[in-house]
């Protein structure tokens, strides 16, 4: 899962990673106490912590069958990280409950949700699927 810390979304990820949790899948929380940076206001002197967070994101997006990206917020890092999941040939699931004001994030993505039971719905499919 991927969505944007830096402004604001962190709740919204973590809501949504205990919904699909509850429903028995198997969900990915790179967002571990020491990964809430949603304080920091400017990493241009933490590189050592820009290391960390960026190696485990990306470490996150290759260990995921499916990738879902909450874009309910601009997020450099949820735009990478839909990139890097695209180009190793992952299933991105966009998760919004507000309009995308981006052409960008829907390219790269296979499917959208607007709520969270679109998405269950969709990663349900994806699970029964047998292409995948």
């Amino acid at each position: 899962m991927c969505g944007s810390i830096g402004y604001g979304g962190l709740s919204t990820m973590r809501r949504v990673q205990s919904f699909l949790g509850s429903r028995g899948f198997s969900v990915i929380d790179q967002t571990a106490a020491w990964m809430d940076y949603s304080g920091v206001e400017d990493f241009r002197e933490r590189r050592e912590l820009v290391e960390r967070i960026v190696k485990r994101d990306l470490e996150a997006v290759e260990e995921a069958d499916v990738v879902v990206a909450i874009c309910e917020a601009p997020s450099f890092g949820t735009a990478v990280e839909m990139f890097v999941a695209k180009q190793m040939g992952k299933r991105i699931v966009l998760f919004s409950r507000k309009p995308v004001r981006s052409p960008w994030p829907v390219k790269f993505s296979d499917r959208s949700a607007t709520s969270m039971r679109d998405l269950l719905e969709i990663l349900s499919g994806f699970a029964t699927s047998s292409d995948g």
